[in-house]
């Protein structure tokens, strides 16, 4: 019987939160099981003066990680589940998925209270092709800035007057505890910006051994499992990774029927394709994929093939 698990964990505040309550739920789980932190400094933590989608995505969070795992230096990590690639790397596994958090994404700004609020040419401040392509959907006269940085790091930019407003996943807000840390926290709505697969759930991977397996599967929501299959099949038949425009989410309602909202387009908003389904959920196994197909039945490949041509340059 495992007596000690270790969790390999990015170093920003987030991160170590993140990890913090899972070892917490861990050890509440399995009285008498040890359970440290590993930190790690990732290659995405290092470059922090180019955009993400420049340097390959955010994959880049996670590839140490997934090494020191494979090194037998840890035996879980504590993702982010929206940085997670939909495919794993050998001997690795997404082993649960946690009950999600708030799915959306939030505009902070010191000044104003919400997206229309916001005067025309105001800065926006934001890392993501996926929320630069619907705040220019909805706001063609902003400008979009890139942001990078932890989540202090953007909220010191915003307050030292660099920005009008930034656009952050709301769960990150919510963890952190930091709703009162500016003056306004506005949570988009679904209708005005449908959110990154996997947002607002945390993905738990670990090594391809049972017993541990067997310990960590106890984390996993199935309704959060339910949308996130769903989120993660469409992105993966698109084979859109982390650093193309695409957002995706799909919301269980309280008579099990499930609802399904997609956009991909260009990171200027110029192009679009968006779809929105409800279905039971039957079609869980399949629904994700055949939206997908559907998108690409339309001009999806073509399409993000020329948004990841606009940011190679």
């Amino acid at each position: 019987m495992i007596q000690k698990l270790t969790i390999a964990t990015r170093g920003s505040k987030l991160a170590l939160w993140q990890s913090e309550h899972i070892k917490a739920v861990l050890q509440e789980q399995n009285p008498g099981l040890e359970v440290e932190l590993k930190v790690i400094v990732t290659t995405g933590d290092k470059i922090i003066d180019r955009p993400l989608a420049a340097i390959g995505g955010k994959g880049l969070f996670l590839k140490e990680l997934e090494e020191a795992m494979l090194r037998g230096e840890a035996q879980i990590a504590v993702h982010s589940l929206k940085d997670v690639p939909t495919v794993m790397p050998d001997g690795l596994i997404l082993a649960a998925i946690t009950e999600r958090e708030d799915v959306r994404d939030a505009l902070l700004s010191e000044k104003y209270a919400d997206i229309d609020a916001l005067p025309k040419g105001a800065v926006v401040g934001t890392s993501s092709l996926r929320r630069r392509m619907q705040l220019e959907r909805l706001r063609p006269d902003l400008q979009i800035k890139d942001l990078r940085g932890n989540v202090d790091t953007r909220i010191r930019k915003l307050k030292e007057g660099e920005f009008d407003a930034i656009v952050l996943a709301a769960a990150g807000i919510n963890r952190l505890g930091l709703l009162d840390a500016v003056e306004h926290v506005y949570p988009i709505s679904l209708f005005e910006m449908i959110p990154s697969m996997g947002q607002g759930a945390l993905g738990i991977e670990a090594i391809n051994d049972s017993e541990v397996l067997e310990i960590v599967k106890r984390l996993n929501d199935d309704y959060s499992e339910m949308e996130t299959t769903i989120e993660r099949a469409f992105v993966d038949t698109l084979q859109g990774g982390c650093h193309v425009p695409i957002g995706v989410n799909a919301t269980v309602l309280e008579n099990e029927n499930i609802v399904v909202k997609a956009i991909l387009g260009l990171p200027d908003g110029s192009e679009v394709l968006a779809d929105t389904k409800l279905v039971g959920k039957d079609r869980v196994n399949t629904i994700g994929k055949m939206m997908a197909e559907e998108m690409i039945a339309r001009g999806a490949k073509e399409l993000l093939a020329r948004a990841e041509a606009m940011m190679v340059k």
